[in-house]
């Protein structure tokens, strides 16, 4: 049976519930500017009945005040890290794109590469071609092919640039994630202690996920949280929680208060992975030494973003089947002996040695899954009696045991090789090759028609600079890439009798040779020869012909102006760079288009979660007036229930 004082003890439970939404709706309203605040509610129940032994049975005993709880929905949180995800990866594509757009931009006056060409290769050629034998106009056409190389090593600078910044960038969002995921696991620490004396931590809760928001945006990220049980009795929930952080493809972060830490390594310079790329990327390990794989589909973020414009290859890496290895088969000129592998290709991006983008200070080949450091490498063409060409590439292993701790075995042949990784977007290295392709073909093409000149004995026009001061490449006949071109000139013949001279045949090109491997839009220039003399650039391809013939010259403007003797996708010699030009623009314009999708996706999922767990104004002041009712009619009750215990105790008794 309930004791006289029961309805006050009712009543004091419904004051503490009333003070308690009080002092709640206080803490929502004082908050509700605070980023990553969840609304608060307090979780109440009615209270135990007591047993009254009469006719009604039980007696109600008021209301039980359990926890103050956030109100938050995991399933919208969820929605909005994987938008963020594509958000922050698309919002480091727009602004290194817009950097592009603004370097390649071309209105055709503007002293971009249409404007430059046509100086070249129309106004200066057509000059010439008035007057062949004018040292004027050979020394303007020279002029303007300076004014062309100077442009293309221009590009080259800036697009290094940009990957140099690139770079950078993707230290700060490692880093980033280092501090994130150090900091979730110290809260982690915290809420554990906190909630399993029964307590609810929210503030730090609501920390934790705006943690979680920000690392979101850096990189892919799932979140799991399971209750921790008692170890000497399983079946009792402590009540913590062990809070799990995965990323990129689920790739554990941090678990509970232990956290894994990324570490950037950059490069040595026989570890690049494309000949254009600049020294000392960032490759990312975690702190036990395992890779960390910057090609992961999975990687998402605005990491993703960087890690596609500094090493995005539209998908066109180096890779192959092994069919041969060699155990000490190569001696090089200090007697040191290496292991070769030879891998075959068939993609045109290899096949094609002019779009060729590995490296020629050596680097790293994964072969079946396993790495080995390579010193130098050849191309090879081989042509068989039935016409059939055959493309190689073959590997001189270093002999560092620092470096290769084990010889190629023969267990390799068949396996896949492959040198760095593939990323199907159009970065800095896709472009960087492109200029390449372009200079390279150009050049050759250009210097090819000037060295029948005069009978045979005319001078090349554009060369490369070496690394050795004041030296520059000559590129002469007997170099791989002129013999290696001849020879699939011929293969590809529509004259029968031209294309038999190929079969049978095999060239060998070395990276160290003087070959047009050697030139890249970096190192593009005139021949200092031809700067100081422009009068040895030939106008005729036979002395015999008077000094007014232009035979020559009309060559070259066929060159430009025909897709047949030099074809770049499909287009004309200018055309190829406006293929560039095009690429960016669409790249960028993709870039803009989803900037603008995920951001409304983004602002609808927030908005959803918003209604859920931010705090409203109105509601907040309707809350107010609610409990402020309901505290005042709690204290009622208890001066109803003085007054009657005042009279029971002084106005009644014996």
């Amino acid at each position: 049976m309930s004791s006289q004082f029961f309805g006050l003890n009712i009543a004091y439970s419904g004051l503490l519930a009333a003070n308690a939404n009080l002092n709640t709706t206080a803490n929502n309203i004082s908050n509700v500017q605070t980023e990553g605040y969840s609304r608060q509610a307090v979780d109440t129940q009615a209270a135990y009945p007591i047993r009254t032994f009469q006719a009604y049975g039980c007696a109600g005993a008021g209301v039980d005040t359990l926890s103050v709880e956030r109100i938050r929905d995991g399933f919208y949180d969820q929605k909005y890290w994987a938008n963020n995800t594509k958000l922050g990866e698309y919002n480091m594509k727009q602004y290194y794109m817009r950097e592009l757009e603004d370097y390649f931009y071309d209105n055709g006056t503007n002293g971009g590469f249409s404007k430059i060409y046509d100086q070249l290769m129309t106004t200066a050629l057509e000059e010439l071609m008035k007057d062949p034998g004018s040292s004027t106009a050979k020394s303007q056409f020279v002029g303007y092919a300076g004014q062309l190389t100077d442009y293309f090593n221009q590009m080259v600078g800036n697009l290094q640039n940009v990957q140099k910044d690139v770079n950078s960038e993707i230290k700060i969002k490692i880093d980033d994630i280092n501090s994130i995921a150090d900091e979730i696991a110290s809260l982690n620490t915290q809420i554990t202690t906190i909630e399993m004396g029964g307590q609810k931590a929210n503030e730090l809760r609501d920390r934790r996920d705006l943690l979680v928001d920000r690392l979101s945006e850096i990189v892919d990220v799932q979140t799991e949280e399971l209750p921790v049980y008692d170890a000497n009795n399983p079946e009792r929930e402590t009540g913590a929680f062990r809070f799990i952080v995965k990323i990129a493809g689920e790739q554990p972060l941090v678990d509970g208060k232990e956290f894994n830490q990324l570490v950037c390594v950059a490069r040595e310079d026989y570890e690049k992975v494309n000949m254009t790329d600049i020294n000392g990327l960032y490759d990312v390990y975690w702190d036990n030494g395992e890779r960390f794989n910057l090609s992961n589909a999975r990687l998402g973020g605005e990491l993703r973003g960087l890690v596609e414009m500094r090493d995005g290859n539209n998908g066109e890496y180096f890779n192959g089947t092994v069919t041969e290895t060699e155990v000490n088969g190569y001696t090089d000129a200090e007697g040191g002996l290496h292991d070769t592998v030879t891998v075959q290709v068939t993609n045109d991006y290899l096949t094609d040695f002019n779009k060729n983008n590995l490296s020629d200070q050596g680097g790293i080949i994964n072969i079946g899954n396993q790495e080995f450091y390579y010193d130098s490498w050849s191309y090879n063409v081989e042509i068989d009696g039935s016409g059939n060409a055959t493309y190689t590439y073959k590997f001189v292993l270093s002999n560092d045991q620092d470096l290769n701790a084990r010889h190629i075995t023969n267990d390799r042949v068949n396996k896949v090789a492959k040198v760095g990784g593939e990323i199907k977007y159009e970065g800095i290295p896709y472009y960087m090759n492109q200029l390449n392709e372009w200079v390279r073909t150009f050049a050759q093409k250009f210097n090819d028609i000037l060295k029948q000149g005069d009978d045979n004995t005319g001078t090349i026009m554009f060369s490369g600079n070496k690394p050795a001061d004041n030296e520059q490449y000559l590129f002469p006949d007997q170099s791989g890439t002129w013999r290696t071109d001849t020879l699939l000139r011929a293969f590809n013949s529509n004259d029968p009798a031209v294309q038999a001279t190929a079969f049978g045949q095999s060239i060998s090109v070395d990276v160290t040779d003087d070959s047009y491997y050697k030139l890249t839009a970096e190192n593009f220039t005139i021949l200092t020869a031809m700067v100081n003399d422009p009068t040895l650039m030939t106008n005729r391809f036979s002395t015999a012909d008077g000094v007014e013939q232009n035979d020559l010259l009309e060559a070259l403007q066929d060159m430009s102006n025909s897709k047949d003797p030099l074809s770049f996708r499909g287009s004309t010699v200018s055309g190829f760079l406006e293929g560039i030009l095009s690429d960016v623009a669409l790249n960028a314009a993709s870039s803009n288009t989803a900037v603008v999708s995920y951001t409304t996706v983004q602002q609808a999922i927030g908005n959803v979660r918003l209604s859920t767990s931010g705090v409203d104004e109105d509601e907040e002041a309707v809350n107010l007036v609610k409990f402020q009712n309901a505290y005042n009619l709690s204290s009622k009750m208890i001066s109803v229930f003085q007054e009657i215990y005042r009279r029971l105790i002084l106005e009644t008794g014996v």
